[in-house]
């Protein structure tokens, strides 16, 4: 079995901004059938990247960024990298104390709404799962 120093965390991380990008692409479906009617697909994402209705999905959009520029350095992704993105989804997405207590009211409001979402969720916890958790979640298994 390959060390930790070993693995191939690069992979690991396009499969997690995969299942990031399912989920938040499902999310903002749902969130624009809570907003109601939309004409166009130009009004669509001028009200996803302008409208307060749809703000608070920014965090994940944000993460996807963060995710898409560090596969773009063509560096090799260590453990510690890998466990930063793990620990940082965790505290917007649970189980880890919200970094942001709104953003997880409504996240979980979805989850309990969105069959679909909650599924996309749970793809993206297995995906999770295989990277590196934070010492205090070692300390606990």
């Amino acid at each position: 079995m390959a060390s930790s120093e070993d693995r191939n965390w690069r992979g690991d991380l396009l499969q997690l901004v995969k299942a990031l990008r399912a989920l938040h692409k499902l999310m903002i479906e749902v969130e624009t059938q809570y907003y109601g009617v939309v004409s166009s697909p130009l009004e669509h994402l001028s009200l996803v990247t302008n409208h307060p209705h749809f703000a608070w999905l920014q965090k994940l959009s944000g993460m996807m960024v963060e995710l898409d520029e560090r596969l773009d350095d063509e560096s090799p992704v260590d453990a510690a990298t890998a466990m930063a993105f793990r620990l940082t989804l965790e505290q917007l997405i649970g189980p880890r104390t919200a970094s942001d207590a709104d953003f997880r009211q409504r996240y979980l409001a979805m989850l309990h709404d969105a069959p679909q979402v909650a599924i996309a969720h749970g793809e993206l916890r297995r995906t999770l799962a295989f990277l590196p958790a934070p010492s205090d979640e070692k300390k606990q298994s």
